[in-house]
């Protein structure tokens, strides 16, 4: 099995930070607006090159899609960035009827997802942004797992056509993909490890834990095939379909509701194409609480050893 290592924690918003700056050096056409939350979202560098690039509309998060859709006409190419509470299901009307309806060319940009928001509650813990960002007709939807993806991912839809949801989060978590970006493509899963006994697949913050997972099954024989799905919409059915064909059993794991997320739309493509026995590792049909990320991962299932359990009991149904 394939090992990796942590090169140290970090946050996948600075990720984000970063690749924005580096944008900002490097294609003129690109501006960000951010809804008050400049620092929380790292635009920082971004802003204090590029003040003529950069829009803080205040916590006004409705008009700050519709400034971004309009500022496409133009030919720019807007990042809005705010938390993806505000930035999804405070602004849902905005994004369906100014941005995807017309496939405009905004890339909405969203920190502190899932629970590892933490303290802050539940009031900010959006668990269904990934739902309601997928069913939309024209948007893309990028679910990166680390500082480095996260980076590559941030360059990556500047270059893409079309609407993009990218999302991210707040706490500091293993880096561990390449340093350059390298492989990172949309639409495309990264195979982390090969195994023939059971398919694990994670986004986001649960790819780390999946390969955790994976090496304690390793300890006890089970070889489990990880893949990354940081892309959940376009979804890549082939890397789904090959791998289940080969392992006959799945485990999906995100920090998101069960309803609507990354398991389901593996469910849909199984049950339509390669019918096999899935579990899902993700939050049952609640709200989150206030907690550190760590407790509240461990409360709702969210860790290597919910995955581990999983896995064991989807091979049973084979």
């Amino acid at each position: 099995m394939k090992k990796y290592t942590n090169t140290g924690n970090k946050d996948t918003r600075s990720g984000f930070g970063a690749g924005l700056h580096e944008l900002g050096k490097t294609n003129e056409n690109v501006v960000a607006l951010c809804a008050d939350l400049t620092g929380s979202l790292k635009m920082n560098a971004f802003a204090d090159e590029n003040p003529d690039r950069f829009f803080q509309v205040g916590i006004a998060e409705a008009n700050m899609m519709g400034i971004a859709a309009g500022l496409t006409i133009g030919g720019k190419i807007p990042f809005t960035g705010t938390f993806a509470n505000f930035s999804t299901g405070r602004v849902y009307d905005q994004i369906r009827q100014s941005i995807a309806y017309s496939g405009k060319n905004v890339k909405i940009c969203a920190s502190h997802a899932g629970l590892t928001l933490g303290e802050d509650g539940a009031t900010h813990q959006i668990l269904e942004d990934i739902g309601l960002m997928k069913m939309l007709p024209h948007m893309v939807v990028i679910n990166p797992c680390d500082y480095n993806q996260t980076k590559a991912a941030t360059k990556a839809i500047a270059e893409y056509e079309g609407p993009v949801y990218l999302r991210f989060g707040r706490p500091s978590v293993a880096n561990f993909t390449p340093e350059n970006g390298e492989g990172f493509t949309i639409g495309k899963a990264d195979v982390l490890t090969e195994g023939s006994d059971i398919t694990i697949i994670a986004t986001g913050h649960l790819v780390w834990e999946a390969l955790q997972a994976a090496e304690a099954l390793e300890a006890q024989g089970v070889h489990a095939e990880v893949i990354n799905m940081h892309t959940i919409k376009p979804l890549d059915e082939a890397a789904i379909l090959a791998s289940v064909g080969k392992t006959g059993c799945v485990v999906t794991a995100e920090e998101h509701n069960r309803f609507g997320g990354l398991g389901e739309s593996v469910a849909q493509v199984l049950t339509t194409q390669l019918p096999a026995p899935q579990e899902f590792v993700a939050v049952n049909d609640s709200f989150g609480e206030s907690g550190t990320p760590a407790q509240l991962m461990e409360k709702y299932g969210l860790n290597a050893a919910a995955i581990e359990a999983a896995a064991k009991k989807v091979m049973a149904r084979k």
